[in-house]
């Protein structure tokens, strides 16, 4: 678990969290009808590396898999949950498509994911996306010294019960800042007041992700992608917070 009680680390932490969102931000702004998830995995790594940093995900091998992930950018499409390994396949009008990236700055890690419309969507859709964002903003906001991370569970659960989909509950965040995946994993359910105690320092990458349809997800033959069960669609939305006496702070943010 990474806590950060050094004023320089946490400046570095930061400075990563805002390097990153600048690329994310400017990767989504190449999302478009015809270009292929290798193509933003590729922009994406150009841009990691000019920076003099380092892709978190590219040949990082999680607990469980046979290989190491094989890009740098995570490009999950409509019904691709998470992980999705980028290929030639060209996005198209009224895909969703989520993009998670992870950056390694000055040996600390950062993580964020958005979800992006390709043209356009149905209102059922934009309903999802607009959705899981809140979710992810009130985990944050839930988030504090001396609560539970199943206040965070809590929080995302309740906000996206009234629209009638569903969080897929086998995935949540987890803590980052010194390795890509640390402890504690944040459910994305939970009971107030229960689970581990957050306290200052510690850093934590929210995750909320959501599904039009059942929550059951299947795993692809590449051994990364996870996929939902139905075919229906989901989002994700991740950003990384530090936790501190003054409240919680949104890291990878571009300003």
């Amino acid at each position: 678990m990474a806590i950060l009680e050094k004023i320089e680390e946490r400046e570095i932490l930061r400075e990563a969290g805002r390097r990153l969102a600048l690329i994310l931000e400017d990767t989504i702004a190449h999302v478009r009808v015809g270009v292929t998830p290798r193509f933003l995995d590729e922009y994406a790594y150009k841009r990691i590396v000019e920076g003099g940093d380092i892709p978190a995900f590219l040949n990082y091998t999680p607990e469980g898999a046979v290989s190491p992930f094989p890009a740098s950018l995570c490009v999950s499409v409509n019904d691709e949950v998470v992980h999705g390994i980028p290929g030639d396949t060209p996005l198209k009008e009224s895909d969703i498509v989520s993009l998670d990236l992870g950056l390694i700055h000055k040996a600390l890690v950062v993580d964020m994911a958005r979800t992006i419309a390709v043209g356009r969507i149905s209102s059922e859709e934009e309903k999802l996306i607009s959705i899981t964002k809140e979710a992810l903003k009130k985990g944050i906001e839930a988030s504090c010294v001396g609560g539970h991370i199943g206040d965070i569970g809590s929080a995302v659960e309740k906000a996206v019960a009234p629209s009638g989909f569903r969080v897929v509950s086998e995935l949540g965040g987890h803590g980052v800042g010194r390795r890509v995946h640390e402890e504690p994993f944040v459910p994305n359910v939970g009971t107030t007041g229960t689970g581990e105690e957050i306290v200052e320092g510690m850093v934590l990458a929210l995750e909320p992700i959501v599904t039009i349809g059942s929550p059951e997800i299947i795993l692809h033959k590449d051994g990364y992608t996870i996929k939902t069960k139905s075919g229906s669609r989901s989002a994700h939305f991740e950003d990384t917070i530090l936790i501190t006496k003054e409240g919680v702070e949104i890291i990878t943010r571009a300003h």
